[in-house]
């Protein structure tokens, strides 16, 4: 067994993973899986470059991540960093912080590669399942993007596109640093145009209708499965391969986008992070479903993190 540790940095969230990899089979043994909300990608859609405190968070959770790995004796360490490190102008500064703590590079990777990890770390466990056609269409909704890709034991075509619950929520719903709270009509119908545009985009190259089977990845499907399921606290265990009808899923897009900061937040499975973002998250995962004509979602807490650790192994 090989002890590897995988970083996925993305616009909202910076996520460890450290498990046992056996490079024989690409089975991982979690030892260490968390989660923090740095919002790395704050103001990048409107500035272009990352904001100094939205890097001194990051490098705060790395230097919290580097005791993590050195304690469990990690061999090997991969950093990957999406959406926000890929828009921004200052990205070096970013680079050179992660280095100078962690002691490697991050990987600054591309719409296409980040698919093919959220692919593989998603769809391994799902082999050989009989109540699960294929292909399957795996969807990461991300802060600043999403990613979509088909395929049956291996990726058949793949898309990235920029839209993602940050980005989204930024780009409409922030007047004068405040959210809209809650959104007005207008907003909703503006961040459903862009999503929808997206789509169009995905489609040229991403045969999405398809699927078989939907597998829906990170906190904005995490989240709308916690609260589908009315979980007192987030469970990961509960969360992990769920299936949320399309039904659910427009009933609690609609109740979290005409809902209070205030009412979201009471929520018991809502990380704080996400109180201001979910509402466009679960519109984007809303508007696939109803172009694919997808009944339910199966939702997925293995992703694009355990896809890193699957490479090292």
């Amino acid at each position: 067994m090989t002890r590897v540790a995988a970083v996925d940095c993305g616009t909202n969230s910076i996520r460890l993973l450290v498990a046992d990899a056996d490079p024989a089979t690409g089975e991982l043994v979690d030892l260490d899986r968390r989660m923090t909300i740095v919002r790395l990608g704050q103001g990048v859609d409107r500035t272009g470059r990352l904001a100094p405190e939205a890097l001194e968070r990051t490098f705060a959770a790395c230097r919290d991540y580097a005791e993590i790995i050195k304690g469990h004796g990690a061999e090997r360490l991969r950093f990957v960093a999406t959406s926000a490190s890929r828009d921004a102008e200052n990205r070096d500064e970013f680079v050179r912080g992660v280095l100078d703590i962690l002691g490697v590079e991050p990987e600054v990777i591309t719409g296409d590669q980040e698919a093919e990890f959220s692919f593989t770390g998603a769809t391994k466990e799902l082999t050989g399942r009989e109540d699960l056609a294929r292909p399957y269409l795996v969807v990461d909704i991300g802060g600043g993007s999403t990613e979509f890709v088909v395929g049956e034991d291996h990726v058949r075509a793949a898309r990235s596109v920029d839209v993602g619950c940050v980005r989204m929520t930024e780009r409409h719903l922030v007047h004068g640093g405040e959210v809209s709270d809650p959104p007005t009509e207008e907003q909703i119908a503006a961040i459903r145009a862009d999503i929808e545009a997206a789509l169009d985009l995905a489609e040229r190259t991403v045969p999405l209708r398809e699927a078989r089977t939907l597998v829906g990845l990170a906190g904005s499907v995490t989240t709308v499965s916690a609260i589908a399921q009315d979980l007192p606290e987030y469970d990961s265990a509960r969360i992990h391969h769920s299936r949320v009808s399309l039904a659910r899923v427009r009933e609690i897009t609609d109740r979290l986008l005409h809902s209070t900061h205030a009412e979201r937040a009471t929520i018991p499975s809502m990380h704080p992070g996400r109180v201001d973002v979910i509402g466009a998250g679960s519109l984007v995962l809303l508007a696939i479903m109803e172009r694919i004509g997808a009944q339910e979602v199966v939702v997925s807490e293995h992703d694009i993190l355990d896809g890193i650790g699957w490479s090292l192994a």
